[in-house]
């Protein structure tokens, strides 16, 4: 029996009747073969491998009262058919109906009298393909553990057959009065562990200062205009959400956003900003918003060592940047967007934000659950400023094909989630040589979502053009293979030269030497 952390619990404390804590996955196959069953060969890979994919097995166990964090079991009654479900998309199964069908399953909670997780086996698409939607709350995973669990969950050949261990053996549920004298042991060291998350706090608050110190006394004058707490515009999906969820997606080309990120000396995930930047402005022009300011854009961060003992947990963290929507040229996006992203990693990078997690795990969890329930009840999302208007994620995925049961993944669109006041949420992921775009919004909030989806295609068709004038303009300078064969041959007419030429060279050789290197 494990206690969740205090990161872990809160993913669960925010879930309202509006506000759901867990995060989805659609995973595209191609069928291998005409006899091929998905459902049977989803079900056999699950059942197979549940030895190494511990969320899968595990439960809540709340304490009474919420007087504490709650505690993760191994399932005494785990029903693997509980939890894997098969359906079908209507004809003529293209990515509208897939979208329709996903946004219907992600707009419900998920059972905490169960482990916290559901999939659906989803046949009926077009091209010879078939899905699998996931669903796992984000108290049991966060986005870098989620990719892991994908490349344990599959194959990188089409025909491994790797053997697995045994599930370990099941635990007894404790009662409600053992976990109340748990939880006055635990009180008992309360005290003891704050002190020393304290002194592990001030400890690395130091070094981080004796590191960067020469860097945080020197002025920075072009930091010194950022504002110090970043304000969210209104927008027309910063109001209060509801249960109902809607889905859109894409894909993009991995090259070619590289090909955008080299030629502006940026990288992947300013231009992930820059293009929804340049989506957003497009869309809030639609529909008469202003876009007259930047909007405000939390960015998750991973902040995982490799040297966590618990792999199933989250380690995570949230950086804030400007998403410029009020520059007119895509180019301009970019840089804005990367000049932002690197101040915010800066404002970042000076606080030990793993020190920090480390308090999360002393807040009360009745006042947190509380919280959240009078934030919805009370419709905050529509009575004041956010202080971000969106989550926007960046996932890398793998970089070779996956297979299940000899099946090929061909594409993987992330499903995240959104929270009160902020009904959309963008998340990207890579898997091999493409980038699948997942958007998430309230369904009453951003009812033309595929036109957002739209946007961002042109926008990343808009950067390629300009970024390719680019590349045109400056092409590159580096010598070529002929032109080092040409040298060679000077060289050897040198040589045969007569005595003379030999002695002016040998005399231009000193100086030579002497120049300094550039």
């Amino acid at each position: 029996m494990k206690q969740l952390s205090g990161l872990d619990a809160g993913f669960l404390y925010m879930e309202t009747a509006t506000t759901f804590g867990h995060v989805s996955g659609l995973a595209v196959y191609k069928r291998p073969s005409a006899d091929f069953a998905p459902y049977d060969q989803f079900r056999t890979r699950v059942e197979s491998r549940l030895g190494i994919l511990e969320p899968m097995r595990r439960r809540i166990v709340p304490v009474p009262l919420d007087l504490d964090h709650p505690y993760w079991v191994e399932d005494p009654d785990f029903d693997i058919d509980f939890h894997i479900r098969h359906i079908a998309v209507p004809s003529p199964g293209g990515d509208r109906e897939v979208a329709d069908l996903v946004g219907r399953i992600i707009g419900r909670p998920l059972d905490r009298s169960r482990p916290l997780w559901e999939a659906y086996v989803i046949e009926g698409l077009e091209g010879d393909r078939w899905a699998v939607l996931t669903k796992f709350h984000h108290a049991t995973i966060d986005g870098a553990s989620g990719a892991e669990f994908m490349t344990l969950l599959l194959d990188a050949s089409p025909d491994a057959n790797d053997e697995m261990p045994p599930a370990p053996k099941p635990e007894r549920v404790p009662t409600p009065a053992e976990m109340l004298f748990r939880t006055a042991s635990q009180n008992m060291t309360r005290p003891l562990r704050m002190a020393k998350a304290q002194q592990r706090l001030i400890k690395e608050s130091f070094d981080l200062f004796s590191e960067r110190r020469g860097e945080w006394l020197t002025p920075r004058r072009e930091n010194s205009e950022l504002p110090a707490t970043p304000v969210a515009p209104r927008t027309p999906f910063n109001q209060s959400i509801s249960g109902h969820r809607r889905l859109a997606y894409a894909t993009a080309s991995l090259d070619e956003i590289k090909a955008i990120k080299n030629a502006m000396g940026a990288t992947i995930n300013d231009v992930v900003m820059a293009v929804a930047a340049g989506a957003l402005r497009r869309y809030l022009l639609k529909h008469d918003a202003s876009v007259e300011r930047p909007l405000v854009a939390g960015v998750p961060v991973s902040i995982r060592t490799g040297d966590e003992q618990e792999k199933w947990t989250n380690r995570v963290s949230m950086i804030v940047g400007d998403l410029p929507v009020h520059l007119d040229h895509p180019l301009e996006r970019v840089a804005a967007a990367r000049a932002s992203m690197a101040a915010a990693k800066e404002n970042f990078d000076a606080v030990p934000a793993d020190a920090l997690q480390d308090f999360s795990q002393f807040s009360p969890p009745a006042v947190f659950t509380a919280a959240s329930r009078l934030a919805t009840e009370f419709r905050i999302g529509d009575l004041g400023q956010q202080t971000i208007n969106l989550v926007i994620s960046n996932v890398p995925g793998p970089r070779e094909t996956l297979y299940l049961s000899g099946a090929p993944l061909v594409h993987y669109y992330p499903v995240s989630t959104i929270a009160e006041g902020q009904g959309l949420n963008i998340t990207v992921q890579s898997y091999k040589d493409i980038m699948d775009f997942g958007l998430v919004a309230c369904r009453d909030l951003v009812p033309d979502l595929w036109d957002l989806m739209d946007m961002v295609q042109d926008e990343i068709a808009e950067l390629i053009a300009a970024t390719t004038m680019i590349r045109a303009a400056t092409p590159d300078r580096k010598p070529a293979p002929k032109k080092k064969a040409a040298v060679k041959k000077k060289a050897a007419v040198k040589k045969k030269a007569p005595a003379k030429k030999k002695a002016a060279v040998k005399k231009k050789a000193p100086a030579k030497k002497k120049a300094p290197s550039s």
